[in-house]
């Protein structure tokens, strides 16, 4: 039997057969679409539809921010996570909700002052479970636990008691920790694509019960949350990516932890008037670092020209004057929020790349040094 010849003739709704359309190729992009989407819920111990696409953390955290706050609600967010978080909260501020910073000790959410913020206008809960420029590890599960522990009388016909969300965005997690949103106690989980090795995808992991308005409108793809045409082709890459990534997490990061201990030493032992930014948890593989005195926006430019790529703060703050805002609120010294310096490393890097990063990176502060003395 003869297999017919396909002639694709709906390039209106798009190069190759739209998820969303009917016909045998659009079929077989819908397949390809949702397997993807299973793959994740299953690595995350979750429902599939519990997975929503995004084109990113960015507007992940948007949706679960703008998606659930209106005018009147009382939130809570961490002042040192991703801007994503921060400037959202700014935002819900603008048209009526109450914003508050969740108050830290010793680099932990301080749960027995958040008891005392929590009220019955409170409806989020937003903070990152790794600092994407510190590394550090924050508490969630014990923030959900406080939140699970003080649920709030809702004034309806029957009794009933309703508590505050907690999202965690877990952009930072995938390489080191364990990826299930229950690790992180959250009721709604944000990924990144590009944390994993796959740019313009991410997902918000969150329950159908969670009634969440989309950031627009237009064909209602996922669940009416995110319209667009759909893109497989990414999603199975993303699926991919966090799967390789959950596999070899245990390996990356006893060799992480390794390679930290190598480099901190090296670098503490050559060079004066620093501090290591880090908390009672932390990731191995962001190493954060305060170079008192220095220029650090000069000293990334010499460690560029010597082959080395490593940045002051988030990639989406690199234009701030203020230097880190995440050490800034961490450790409340404006000097060493202006001098911070941000190394961090994958699975890819090699023990002799660091080893050589560290020996530019002495070279180089002491060329800043003896120069800024002259």
């Amino acid at each position: 039997m003869f297999l017919k010849r396909r002639t694709y003739l709906d390039y209106a709704a798009g190069m190759s057969g739209n998820p969303s359309s009917p016909h045998e190729e659009g079929r077989r992009n819908r397949e390809i679409f949702e397997g993807a989407r299973t793959d994740i819920a299953r690595l995350l111990e979750v429902q599939s539809d519990d997975v929503i696409f995004t084109s990113g953390a960015t507007e992940a955290n948007a949706l679960a921010i703008l998606g659930i706050l209106k005018a009147g609600d009382h939130a809570l967010y961490l002042p040192s996570a991703h801007a994503s978080v921060v400037e959202n909260m700014k935002l819900v501020s603008e048209h009526g909700v109450e914003i508050e910073a969740l108050p830290i000790k010793d680099g932990r959410v301080d749960c027995e002052k958040l008891k005392k913020l929590l009220r019955l206008e409170t409806k989020l809960v937003a903070m990152d479970a790794v600092c994407g420029e510190t590394g550090i590890i924050w508490n969630t599960r014990e923030v959900a636990q406080t939140l699970q522990n003080k649920v709030q009388p809702c004034y309806k016909v029957e009794p009933c008691f309703a508590r505050a969300l907690l999202h965690v965005d877990a952009s930072q997690a995938p390489l080191t920790e364990k990826l299930t949103r229950a690790h992180f106690g959250a009721d709604m989980l944000t990924l990144d694509g590009s944390k994993v090795g796959v740019r313009g995808v991410g997902a918000l992991i969150v329950h159908r019960t969670i009634s969440l308005e989309p950031l627009y409108r237009g064909g209602g793809q996922e669940r009416g949350l995110r319209s667009g045409s759909e893109a497989p082709e990414l999603a199975k890459a993303f699926a991919v990516c966090l799967w390789q990534a959950a596999h070899a997490r245990n390996t990356f990061r006893i060799s992480a932890e390794r390679e930290r201990t190598k480099l901190v030493k090296s670098i503490m032992e050559a060079i004066s008037n620093i501090y290591i930014n880090e908390g009672r948890a932390q990731v191995p593989n962001i190493l954060n670092l305060s170079l008192l005195g220095r220029d650090t926006d000069y000293l990334v430019a010499l460690l560029d020209e010597e082959g080395f790529a490593v940045s002051t703060r988030s990639a989406c703050e690199t234009d701030s004057e203020e230097g880190s805002r995440a050490v800034l609120a961490l450790f409340g010294d404006s000097e060493r929020a202006r001098t911070t310096l941000r190394i961090s490393w994958g699975p890819d890097t090699r023990s002799r790349e660091l080893t050589r990063f560290a020996q530019a990176l002495i070279k180089a502060v002491v060329f800043i040094d003896n120069n800024s003395r002259g």
